[in-house]
């Protein structure tokens, strides 16, 4: 590693957020961890290495491609396909021994027909549109006509039926679930009639596992909790997972009146010091955030000055005693008695912590503690 910008990953404490949401569920409800898009830039192989070894069973992704990555890393629980299933995925699909997700008679159809050739027999999942208007089927009559194709299918189970919701992250002022997703909840159980009460049923989400205990049904699914981002308030004991480093490259002073960087959006209010650092949205920094946001160095927070750039980002170090080249720089995580959050670098950037995770790019290096 010559550039010294860099994101620690902290196996342990994905292993404790886990095991944080496995305890507060009744040990017949599993728990699926979602690690779809590299596990939200955690590292989707090294994730589920270290969850299988501590016995989960089941992984969800988005993509058959993530789930025939997985199987070539040795991860042999079941592994679900969240989105929709295509007809150019069902073969590798069937072949890795994926669960995919169906709402219609044509894709039953596909997986059928490729199960068949192959003399497997396919698991899917039943996907139901309770308001999210996504993905799913929708109406009575879709459920009916699917429900019989299922039972005509000769190589193909459904081994689960699912739906997800759309605003359980926005509970009421009490805490309790918003009346939108009670809705949903009610939905998903007259379209669930419609098929075997046999088929195991999901419908929990990290928001939803916290605050509707009539939601777990079978198996509940975890995904920014699993990364210690709990997308409501609670009392359970989650711990962030990720670390982002970089160090100093460049020290400078400037006079007041002076501006800095593209754009010239900064201009100085009074003589300064500034730092370079070694980061950029290069990186998958949010160049949102400039002149917004702040970073860690010597345990005080530094100002983005300026606006970021593709590889380099000016702060205010003015404040900040004895600050030399190569000192270390936090951008998401803790130093000394300062922490900053990906859901602060959220707010500055008017976006989520989910994208600010998953959003750091190949570039910037993975280190795994704790594995």
């Amino acid at each position: 590693m010559l550039r010294n910008n860099y994101v620690t990953v902290d196996l342990a404490a994905i292993r404790n957020n886990y095991q944080v949401l496995r305890n507060c569920v009744p040990s017949h409800v599993r728990v699926m961890p979602v690690i779809k898009a590299d596990a939200y830039g955690h590292g989707m192989i090294p994730v589920a290495k270290t969850l299988q070894m501590v016995g989960v069973e089941d992984f969800a992704v988005a993509l058959v491609e993530e789930g025939i990555a997985l199987r070539q890393a040795g991860i042999t629980a079941r592994i679900l396909v969240l989105g929709a299933a295509m007809q150019d995925g069902v073969g590798a699909a069937v072949a890795n021994h994926l669960t995919q997700t169906v709402f219609s008679e044509e894709q039953l159809s596909w997986i059928e027909t490729e199960a068949a050739r192959r003399r497997k027999t396919a698991s899917v999942h039943i996907k139901l549109d309770t308001g999210m208007n996504r993905i799913g089927l929708r109406s009575d009559e879709e459920a009916i006509r699917l429900s019989a194709a299922l039972s005509r299918a000769e190589h193909v189970k459904a081994t689960g039926i699912y739906t997800h919701f759309a605003s359980a992250d926005e509970p009421m002022e009490d805490g309790s679930l918003n009346a939108f997703s009670h809705q949903q909840l009610q939905r998903f159980t007259k379209l669930r009639s419609h098929f075997d009460e046999a088929i195991p049923a999901h419908v929990a989400n990290s928001a939803m596992s916290l605050l509707a205990p009539e939601a777990y049904f079978s198996m509940i699914r975890e995904g920014i909790s699993l990364y210690g981002y709990p997308p409501v308030k609670t009392v359970l004991s989650f711990t962030h997972a990720l670390s982002w480093h970089t160090e100093i490259v460049h020290i400078k002073e400037i006079k007041k009146g002076e501006t800095v960087g593209y754009g010239r959006t900064f201009t100085a209010e009074r003589d300064m010091q500034l730092a370079t650092i070694a980061v950029g949205y290069g990186d998958g920094y949010h160049r949102t955030i400039s002149n917004k946001g702040q970073v860690l160095i010597g345990g005080r927070r530094a100002p983005i000055v300026g606006r970021i750039c593709m590889d380099q980002t000016m702060v205010d170090i003015s404040h900040i005693p004895d600050v030399k080249v190569g000192d270390e720089v936090i951008l998401i995580g803790s130093q000394q008695d300062e922490n900053i959050t990906a859901e602060e670098v959220a707010g500055w950037a008017d976006t989520i912590s989910y994208e600010v995770l998953l959003g750091i790019t190949a570039r910037v290096p993975r280190l795994y503690m704790n594995a």
